[in-house]
């Protein structure tokens, strides 16, 4: 096996994000890290940063988090502010915190404080999608490019922006490709594998990921020792889930994981930006209108039925195109945007006739065993 190309490089980069982000420090080049779905990508790339996504770590107990953070925080969060305070990300040049929620924004205001980066921006994301806030967050989105050209030492032209949202498109295509392959029965890939590359392609500049998933789908195109087919074809909402020790547990007890709506996931590359004359105004729409995430309120239509269709049409879509017959909701503990969305999902694919599992877990793997009766049982109700 060729452990430079494909599924295997994708452990590889999986397993080993710090050393390649340092890899990337010592030939010269500067990481950005970020919180969520919200900063654009297309800006930390126009001015030559690496976009790293920012995650927690379910293997490390937390003991540095509760000095700077209440304990009925999000559990995510937590974690993430732990392994920083512990020098986890010291190999991060720029930091882009977001007000994806509560949890977020005050982890961005922490590790501002406490965290000691060359460059550091808070993103005020409105709650709303509204004209008045999409002129807003368009303001923001020029002030961070202003802000992160002081750190890079460069200026990113309207031409270097454009180019970049045609990159990050192009990436977005092929995630959407690679989900694709798993509307066959059994799928071609695993949800475990899937994570892989998805975290993977998040800790790398967009070309080199995009040369990742190129050679990852031609890989299993032609693959003949993929998942087997079990009892759920399941679609994952919900809470992030970042690490292989969940999806593992999952898919042990007869179910694939076929596709998903969550922020290490499609919700991050589903949805293109618009190639407008001014790119500000279709990073604008892209990142506050179109990404689908509960943490943005949408005005609501006359009646609770039409006001579902409206919020989670595309859940329906997604179910009926990769043909699954249950649903597992994911709740990190005291993720409280996705957990307050539980009854109204819930009852939306009821409505369709799916069963659903909710489970909220406390984002560590030691907690994760007992949760496996639950997981058998849902496959055999399936």
């Amino acid at each position: 096996m060729n452990t430079n190309k494909g599924l295997a490089r994708a452990e590889q980069i999986y397993l080993n994000r710090d050393s390649v982000a340092r890899s990337f420090k010592a030939a010269g080049k500067k990481t950005a890290g970020y919180f969520c779905c919200y900063p654009p990508s297309e800006l930390v790339t126009a001015l030559d940063y690496v976009p790293f996504r920012i995650i927690g770590d379910m293997n490390e107990p937390l003991t540095e988090a509760d000095t700077y953070l209440p304990t009925v925080m999000c559990y995510f969060y937590r974690s993430i502010m732990d392994i920083a305070i512990k020098g986890k990300y010291d190999y991060i040049d720029a930091f882009i915190g977001a007000h994806a929620c509560d949890g977020a924004e005050r982890v961005s205001y922490i590790w501002r404080s406490y965290i000691n980066n060359p460059c550091s921006y808070y993103l005020d994301v409105p709650h709303t999608d509204r004209d008045a806030a999409l002129d807003f967050f368009k303001a923001q989105i020029i002030y961070m490019k202003e802000v992160l050209e002081k750190s890079a030492a460069k200026k990113a032209t309207i031409a270097d922006i454009k180019d970049a949202i045609k990159i990050h498109n192009k990436q977005r295509s092929l995630v959407r490709r690679l989900y694709g392959l798993n509307k066959s029965d059994p799928p071609l890939i695993s949800g475990s594998e899937m994570l892989k590359v998805m975290v993977s392609i998040m800790s790398l500049p967009p070309e080199d990921g995009n040369q990742l998933l190129e050679e990852v789908i031609e890989e299993v195109k032609q693959r003949t020792d993929g998942p087997r087919k079990k009892s759920g074809r399941i679609l994952v909402w919900g809470s992030l889930i970042d690490h292989v020790a969940f999806t593992d547990l999952i898919e042990s007890c007869d179910l694939n994981i076929v596709i998903d709506d969550t922020a290490i996931g499609s919700r991050s590359f589903w949805i293109d930006v618009d190639e407008l004359d001014d790119p500000f105004e279709s990073l604008a729409i892209r990142y506050l209108k179109k990404i689908v995430c509960p943490r943005t309120f949408r005005d609501t239509r006359k009646t609770r039925a039409e006001d579902l269709e409206n919020r989670f049409a595309y859940l329906k879509k997604m179910a009926q195109d990769w043909n699954v017959n249950g649903v597992y909701m994911n709740i990190i503990r005291n993720c409280d945007i996705h957990g307050y969305e539980i009854p109204e999902v819930r009852d939306y694919f009821a409505s369709m006739g799916l069963p659903t599992l909710v489970i909220e877990q406390d984002y560590a793997t030691t907690a994760l065993e007992p949760l496996r009766t639950r997981f058998q049982a849902f496959a055999e109700s399936l």
